[in-house]
């Protein structure tokens, strides 16, 4: 089966969604389906990429400035139209509703083509991120989810992550075409219980005797990382050796040190900054306990890679978090 999947969001850049959509295009590549994936450039120009045994159509892009590393493709409709139409897919998988969901949706629908539409996004995603937003939180929020009823319309099939997902969209209860919970999952050969190298400890500065409280993602606003900082804070009069472990980069980092610096916290927190895939991979196996303190998550990978490891979670009590994480059995909500 010929399979066009457009992101958005793609590696380079680190989020779930373009670690799903990757994961999800090795995965049918490696099962003998023919993919490509339609993805913004990362040096500005288009060009195709190989990526293993599938290929990457990136096209025109340029920096967008509330997102570290992120790219958008503003005006990609002509180039997405002459992709369809060369590669002529079987079906297409759209992971979000930005240009380049909105111009393969146009031109697959002109083309009679499937469309499956999956929604990783909450409306806090971007809220959270652009503090100007703010106080206009609830009419845009609105509009999104508007916007996202009218979109995923369009295709032939819907699915979320999580029924927690689909259960705070109300908006999509208008909607008639098909819709399921399927999981982004994870490479479970991939995270599993182990006892990392003692040379990782060297290398990101932490103590194999000391317990740590690890958080792997972006450090961004959406995240609520100071919510972690703070209570960490809190560990630390009752667990004075106490490290905390932040693997992951972003627009937060500046703010999230001054606070840590406030609270007399430098000595006990480490900033991995961006990490390769292995690293990511043992560092999940370093942590005491693994903290998602996000109110925005439709599903998390980053918390399912660390239960998929043996690392017991604590989790805010908030969004699809609670569907994860059985309190009192694998981790506690709070």
């Amino acid at each position: 089966m010929k399979i066009l999947i457009t992101s958005d969001l793609y590696y380079p850049t680190i989020n779930g969604v373009a670690t799903f959509s990757r994961n999800l295009a090795k995965g049918l590549a490696d099962r003998g389906h023919e993919v490509v994936v339609i993805a913004p450039s990362q040096r500005g120009k288009k060009h195709d990429e190989v990526d293993g045994n599938y290929l990457i159509k990136r096209t025109t892009a340029v920096p967008f400035p509330f997102y570290q590393n992120l790219k958008v493709s503003l005006s990609p409709n002509r180039e997405v139209k002459r992709i369809i139409e060369d590669f002529n897919p079987d079906v297409i998988h759209i992971q979000l509703m930005l240009t380049l969901g909105a111009a393969t949706m146009r031109y697959g629908n002109k083309f009679g083509i499937p469309i499956v539409s999956t929604n990783h996004a909450m409306p806090e995603n971007l809220i959270d991120n652009l503090k100007l937003l703010a106080p206009f939180s609830r009419p845009i929020s609105y509009m999104l989810q508007a916007y996202g009823t009218r979109f995923h319309s369009k295709a032939d099939f819907v699915t979320l992550p999580t029924q927690a997902a689909i259960d705070m969209y109300s908006a999509y209860e208008k909607m008639t075409i098909p819709m399921k919970a399927i999981s982004n999952g994870i490479d479970l050969q991939r995270f599993q219980p182990g006892s990392p190298a003692i040379d990782l400890y060297r290398k990101f500065d932490l103590d194999p005797d000391r317990p740590i409280v690890s958080y792997v993602g972006r450090i961004d606003g959406e995240k609520h990382l100071s919510v972690l900082v703070r209570a960490f804070d809190i560990v630390r009069r009752e667990v004075p050796e106490a490290q905390l472990l932040l693997v992951g980069d972003g627009v937060d980092v500046a703010n999230l040190k001054v606070l840590i610096n406030e609270l007399e916290l430098t000595e006990a927190v480490r900033f991995t900054g961006r990490v390769s895939d292995e690293d990511i991979t043992e560092l999940h196996r370093v942590g005491t306990v693994f903290c998602m303190p996000s109110p925005a998550e439709l599903q998390s990978i980053a918390t399912l890679e660390a239960m998929s490891s043996g690392q017991p979670v604590v989790a805010v009590d908030a969004g699809a978090l609670k569907e994860l994480c059985q309190d009192g059995r694998n981790g506690y909500l709070c």
